[in-house]
């Protein structure tokens, strides 16, 4: 098993590390029927229409998928 030869500093180690604090969101819009927040290129979870389109039939009785 490999074994490091030298301590790491701090510096080093805080270089390493710079980009785990960046914040990575989803790409997400409102639904254009219902106004629910959703991700881009999917169907809405809460009322099922994709482009305008009703893609997946929501039944009263049905809750949203979540």
């Amino acid at each position: 098993m490999a074994v490091p030869k030298k301590r790491t500093s701090k510096r080093r180690k805080g270089m390493r590390r710079a980009h785990d604090a960046l914040k990575i969101t989803a790409a997400s819009e409102f639904c254009e029927n219902c106004g629910e927040l959703k991700l881009l290129h999917r169907v809405c979870g809460s009322c099922g229409v994709y482009r305008g389109v009703q893609v997946i039939a929501q039944s009263a009785a049905e809750p949203a998928a979540e």
